[in-house]
């Protein structure tokens, strides 16, 4: 099995690394970076309109999570950001295209509110 070498160091302003990253198309979000030093987005249009970010505690969810929603905010999403510990997030209350619930009532309502929004999404597409 070939090893390969851990990056040292990683910088976003590496001529290469920026010009991967700018010829990415605006349905992609970038994931992570190789060990080679390449780019590594997902096609959320042709791919899979899902993600899913799991990890232990420590391994960098919160981090992939704003990086992720960061890029979607840049093209022009809504984000909707249930904070359970109330101060996990709040990086986000500031932003203008993010909802941040930092308590149960706000949470829940976020929630009733988002399943009344999907149900008449579904509902409109079958018609």
């Amino acid at each position: 099995m070939k090893k390969t070498a851990l990056l040292t160091m990683l910088s976003f302003a590496d001529p290469d690394l920026r010009e991967q990253i700018e010829a990415m198309p605006e349905e992609t979000a970038l994931i992570g970076i190789s060990t080679t030093g390449r780019a590594i987005a997902v096609d959320l249009d042709g791919e899979s309109p899902h993600v899913l970010v799991c990890t232990a505690s420590g391994g960098g969810s919160t981090t992939m999570l704003r990086s992720l929603t960061a890029q979607f905010l840049h093209q022009g999403a809504h984000a909707l950001v249930l904070d359970t510990k109330r101060i996990s997030h709040l990086w986000a209350k500031a932003l203008p295209t993010v909802t941040h619930c930092g308590n149960i009532a706000g949470i829940h309502d976020a929630l009733l509110g988002l399943a009344t929004e999907l149900s008449a999404a579904s509902t409109s597409t079958a018609t």
